[in-house]
């Protein structure tokens, strides 16, 4: 049994919650009655609570994304009902902001901001019969120098099975409206010679994934370098994922990321639009060439993986506007472009754009744009749509060779907004098409609506299929093959020849 239990639901099982640990490094003399229980969203909310109340805590604290908050609120209702004694405490950003847009009504006490210290007090208060009359604590920033860090709580069961968080800062000075990482304009970094300490004994233990969550990896090139250096120094295989800001990367920077082996490096570059009057609409930095330049280096001189972002519903952009920038964008880079759609996130300022552009959003998780005064509810679903089959066709990698067709005679956005508004009206569904099906689709989306030779596509589709080892070639793609392919003709026998003479 444990006083304390710490919880959230992760959105898939190989996921870790950075924040939990943060939690339990600096729970002080409370730390052995305190326990780490991960849950993911797929999992039953009953079940939860079951697992939860097994331990019999007194105090449940539960860190709260947009991902988690409908089922969060689900599982406090039941905490509430069958332990209507324990203390629930909320955090994370989704808990943070108020007012809530989920019903978090019924926990006791809610954290604002940063909690690495601020949980630990509010729990020795409750113990102690000094507990605070306000619901609301907001505590003030924590100081990175002093805190304890997490790195020493991931099981070994982490280590070898999921991804490592780490962090190297904290803050943002951009001020992107659309961003969280926005309210705290402020970048504290932690101590680099006790992190890369810390990432040294991860390392000894055999972790080997690496995720950081920093917002702006290469904002400062001291730390950047320094964390570079430490992974160039190891063995691979290793896996370690940045996020980064494209116009940012100076000669230093670009010699170490060079040297990175094929698989060992992932950059997300955050462009979200190349409209610079849309990009002033929301407070992002917008350096063009810079950009360009950049994401050129990184596509023809490292083997990083790259994927990069747009977002469809910005104030003031169009689709047309959208698909300019997708098309400029594909031809800059053939690395995965992620397409996402607007959402009003909690404790953000997009809000100040509602009335001039029309700016209407869902009210529940994850609070994506229905419409604007440009684009309509119906737009906004096909673009839905249109990001989802991207993520299958081009972002998958499955048709590197294929999708050059879909674009034949048109623009990229173009060619795919027709692919996908067709695929969508054969499937009825974005959901649980197998990769043979999809495969099918697109050859008679090819063939039979853009008319192409059904011999050039199937030679086409080939070199995607036999680049992948262990993919077979689908049944229907062997029967068009026996139908269309010239067959050799077969040797005379020497009783045919006689026959002949």
């Amino acid at each position: 049994m444990k006083k304390i239990l710490l919880t959230t639901l992760n959105s898939r099982y190989s996921h870790t919650a950075i924040a939990l640990r943060y939690l339990y490094a600096n729970m002080q003399e409370l730390q052995s009655d305190t326990l780490i229980e991960e849950f993911t969203i797929n999992e039953n909310v009953q079940s939860i609570a079951e697992r939860i109340l097994a331990h019999q805590p007194e105090i449940i604290g539960i860190s709260v994304y947009i991902w988690n908050a409908t089922e969060v609120h689900q599982l406090i209702e039941i905490l509430k009902k069958i332990a209507p004694q324990s203390r629930i405490v909320l955090g994370g950003p989704e808990a943070a902001h108020i007012p809530h847009r989920v019903d978090f009504s019924k926990a006791d006490y809610i954290v604002q901001g940063e909690g690495d210290v601020a949980f630990y007090r509010l729990c020795r208060q409750i113990f102690d019969g000094t507990a605070p009359q306000e619901r609301i604590i907001s505590p003030v920033m924590a100081n990175l120098k002093e805190i304890a860090l997490p790195y020493d709580y991931y099981t070994d069961s982490d280590v070898a099975n999921r991804y490592i968080y780490v962090e190297a800062s904290r803050g943002c000075p951009f001020l992107c409206e659309f961003c969280l990482s926005a309210i705290d304009e402020k970048v504290r970094n932690f101590d680099i010679d006790v992190l890369l300490t810390e990432f040294e004994k991860l390392w000894q233990r055999g972790a080997r994934n690496f995720k950081f969550i920093d917002r702006t990896f290469n904002l400062n090139m001291k730390f950047a370098n320094a964390i570079l250096d430490f992974f160039l120094a190891k063995e691979p295989p290793y896996f370690v994922h940045f996020e980064v800001i494209p116009d940012h990367f100076p000669d230093s920077l670009k010699a170490r990321i060079a040297q990175f082996p094929a698989g060992a490096l992932q950059l997300e570059v955050g462009i979200q639009t190349l409209d610079p009057k849309i990009a002033e609409n929301i407070n992002r930095p917008l350096r063009l060439e810079k950009i360009k330049e950049n994401l050129s280096f990184l596509e023809n001189e490292t083997k990083a993986h790259m994927h990069v972002d747009l977002i469809v519903g910005l104030p003031g952009e169009t689709l047309e506007g959208f698909g300019r920038n997708l098309n400029e964008l594909s031809s800059i880079t053939s690395c995965e472009i992620q397409i996402g759609i607007l959402k009003h996130l909690s404790g953000t300022t997009m809000s100040r754009h509602d009335r001039e552009f029309g700016m209407i959003y869902s009210d529940v998780p994850p609070y994506d744009i229905l419409q604007n005064d440009l684009i309509s509810f119906a737009e906004i679903q096909q673009m839905k749509r249109f990001a989802r089959f991207w993520d299958l066709v081009y972002n998958s990698g499955n048709f590197t060779n294929t999708v050059d067709l879909l674009f034949k005679g048109t623009g990229v956005y173009e060619g795919f907004r027709d692919f996908s508004t067709w695929l969508f009206g054969e499937t009825q569904s974005t959901w649980k098409i197998s990769l043979d099906r999809l495969t099918q689709h697109i050859f008679d989306f090819l063939t039979k609506i853009k008319g192409l030779d059904k011999t050039d596509v199937i030679t086409t589709m080939l070199l995607d299929i036999t680049k992948n080892k262990g993919r077979k070639v689908p049944l229907f793609m062997r029967n068009v093959q026996n139908s269309t392919m010239p067959k050799k003709q077969p040797k005379a026998n020497k009783r045919q020849i006689r026959l002949l003479d």
